[in-house]
């Protein structure tokens, strides 16, 4: 499997915390535990050209894993749109934390995607909602976070395929964390654990779930479907 892991790599530069935290960015934290001995990992950041997702590098990509946050407007059209056809196409999408507002999320759910959040280093527990399905294989119960921004409803998406996930927050907020969706032959994964002052991503739960996601992401050689005019496929009206 393939797996090109995409990160703003803005809050690194510019926030020493952050830095601290993820030293060779959030993208080369999650690429780090991403890589097995059945999976390949590359990275593509906002700055590099083409913000790193050539054609080449997507028809390259069984799964896109993206991180993004303050520089969502940053991302252009052309390459939003790549990336959306890509998806429709059948790679797979696993969607972390603020990327919720990305450009490509956007473009794929159809709604504003918005919801409520607050900045108050607050528990998080996520629990599990959907026990039998293959993202939750390794987790208990539920993930407790010791800190973590709060998200919360209402979350502006359209009802997931899944719901996998449910956060409470010590602020007594709730939010549908972890969802899934298909779009075309695309796999969706959202899952929102992940701001960057906090080293959420060095969890090995947290970990676990996003490596879980990635892997039912995947298409599995799926049809594709021809579409516009077509030719029957029995011989109508011979005598």
């Amino acid at each position: 499997m393939k797996v090109t892991v995409w990160n703003e790599y803005r809050h690194e530069k510019d926030n020493q915390v952050v830095s601290d935290i993820y030293p060779s960015g959030i993208h080369g934290t999650i690429a780090e535990f991403l890589q097995e001995e059945d999976v390949t990992v590359k990275t593509a950041t906002l700055d590099e050209a083409e913000h790193g997702l050539t054609e080449e590098v997507l028809d390259d990509t069984d799964v896109l894993v993206w991180w993004g946050h303050k520089a969502h407007e940053e991302v252009t059209e052309e390459v939003a749109e790549r990336v959306k056809q890509r998806v429709l196409d059948g790679m797979g999408l696993v969607v972390l934390h603020s990327a919720h507002f990305s450009k490509v999320f956007k473009k794929l759910m159809g709604t504003g995607c918005d919801l409520k959040w607050r900045e108050a280093d607050e528990k998080e527990r996520l629990w599990v909602v959907d026990p039998s399905h293959p993202i939750t294989e390794g987790i208990g119960q539920y993930i407790e976070l010791e800190k973590e921004e709060m998200y919360g409803e209402h979350f502006d998406i359209p009802a997931p395929d899944q719901l996998i996930f449910v956060s409470w927050f010590e602020g007594g907020e709730v939010f549908r964390s972890g969802a899934t969706f298909t779009r075309g032959r695309g796999k969706i994964f959202y899952f929102r654990p992940g701001h960057e002052t906090y080293p959420t991503y060095h969890n090995k739960e947290i970990q676990q779930v996003i490596k879980n996601g990635v892997k039912w992401a995947k298409n599995t050689n799926t049809p594709k479907h021809d579409y516009g005019n077509a030719k029957p496929l029995e011989n109508i009206g011979e005598a």
